[in-house]
């Protein structure tokens, strides 16, 4: 019999006590999906939730005569997330669909464990475990499990149908959980209602390929979401760029200890193009500050050969570090997949982890001068401060950042006698 009795998360005491409370008087409660399934698979267990065959009214009434906070997070879908010490548990009644259309679904309560079970998306997010860590199997989720294979409840297609995001949620577990090929029938079934993620908010559909893009190696999945049609779908980019970038970028993370970052692994698979990444952004409904990560990479020089530091502290101070740090760290992968072997490719590998560290210390030199600075000098407001400025800006600039205020008030007075 399997079981999740000796895992340290199962025995917290809040977990235990919100299973009793919900246990009680004529209510079942078990553990249910990412915790049961990461436990067997010896993964940590972040976020506990709970299903239950109580209604989501009787669970809120039973939290507060135990004084347990209750949130009605998503109540009119069965939901309320139950919080013991800081600690959250989503408590959702059990459920079965009465209409679908793809996006949404029309469901109504129940008790039937069985019909809870088979209306989730894949076999090994199914699984629960009762009060005393037995784990209750009703759709053959443990030998996936076993085998780490990502497989669709029932009929692929149905499952699909249902809601049209499990294209996206198959590829993305696929990646955190899979071994091998995909499952041959779910492969088939994204393939054939890939057009169907149009129909999506467009929220929903960059919040699930973020997740896909952040797993600790996406590769695989996404060379499998290309040949199934589903990667041109959503981010038609990458038709003529290709993902041949994304291994050699998994490496490079490994080798030097960088953390999973999903827009630098998009960026990867994109064309460094503004336009066509402003577009994207829009589409996708990406945050301001999302987009601007992707425009400040696009804008970012690539990064010369034999390029000086002190070159480089000038692209900074145009550029910005972020999108000159992921241009190099690209550049380094690249590097890296083409092998160190030759001597100009490992010169250039040591060149970019140079500036990548100067990049990643760099705080912007702040120009001595203003506008005000000029108008004092006796320019007439104009076209001809702004001038006049950058040109003493850039003076600045081409000698390392250096010269004080006071040389530089010199110059402005020289230039100003010349107008």
């Amino acid at each position: 019999m399997t079981s999740v009795a000796g895992e340290a998360w199962f025995s917290d005491p809040a977990l235990g006590r919100v299973l009793s409370l919900l246990n009680s008087e004529g209510g079942e409660a078990r553990v249910a999906g990412g915790a049961v399934r990461n436990s067997l698979m010896g993964l940590p267990v972040a976020d506990i939730d709970i299903a239950t065959t109580l209604p989501p009214q009787d669970v809120v009434e039973r939290a507060k005569a135990a004084d347990i906070k209750a949130v009605p997070t998503g109540i009119e879908h069965g939901t309320v997330t139950l919080v013991i010490g800081g600690k959250p548990f989503e408590v959702t009644t059990l459920r079965r669909d009465v209409a679908t259309d793809g996006r949404r679904a029309e469901v109504a309560f129940g008790t039937d464990w069985q019909t809870d079970a088979e209306r989730r998306d894949l076999t090994i997010n199914a699984l629960y475990a009762t009060q005393d860590g037995t784990v209750i199997d009703l759709v053959n989720g443990l030998p996936d499990i076993e085998s780490r294979t990502v497989r669709f409840i029932g009929d692929a297609a149905t499952r699909i149908a249902e809601d049209h995001l499990r294209i996206l949620r198959f590829f993305r577990f696929f990646a955190l959980y899979g071994s091998g090929r995909p499952d041959a029938e779910g492969l088939k079934a994204c393939a054939r209602a890939k057009d169907k993620l149009g129909r999506l908010s467009a929220e929903r559909v960059w919040s699930e390929t973020k997740k896909l893009l952040a797993a600790p190696d996406p590769g695989r999945a996404l060379l499998w979401m290309r040949q199934a049609g589903v990667l041109t779908e959503i981010l038609p980019e990458t038709e003529k760029w290709g993902i041949d970038a994304v291994p050699g970028l998994i490496e490079a993370e490994k080798a030097f200890g960088w953390q999973p970052d999903a827009l630098l692994r998009l960026a990867a698979i994109v064309p460094p193009d503004r336009e066509r990444l402003k577009a994207l952004a829009e589409r996708l409904r990406l945050s301001k500050a999302e987009a601007a990560v992707l425009d400040g990479w696009a804008a970012a020089p690539e990064i010369a050969p034999k390029l000086a530091e002190t070159a480089f502290d000038r692209l900074l101070y145009r550029n910005g570090p972020k999108g000159l740090s992921m241009r190099l760290r690209l550049a380094l992968a690249s590097a890296r997949a083409r092998g160190l072997g030759d001597a100009d490719v490992l010169a250039f590998a040591g060149l970019c982890q140079r500036l990548l560290a100067r990049a990643e210390k760099w705080q912007k030199p702040t120009f001595p001068l203003t506008g005000a600075d000029v108008l004092a000098a006796g320019v007439s407001a104009g076209p001809a401060v702004g001038t006049i400025l950058e040109r003493i800006e850039e003076e600045w600039m081409g000698g390392n950042f250096h010269g004080d205020r006071a040389r530089l008030l010199a110059r402005l007075k020289a230039l100003a006698g010349e107008g």
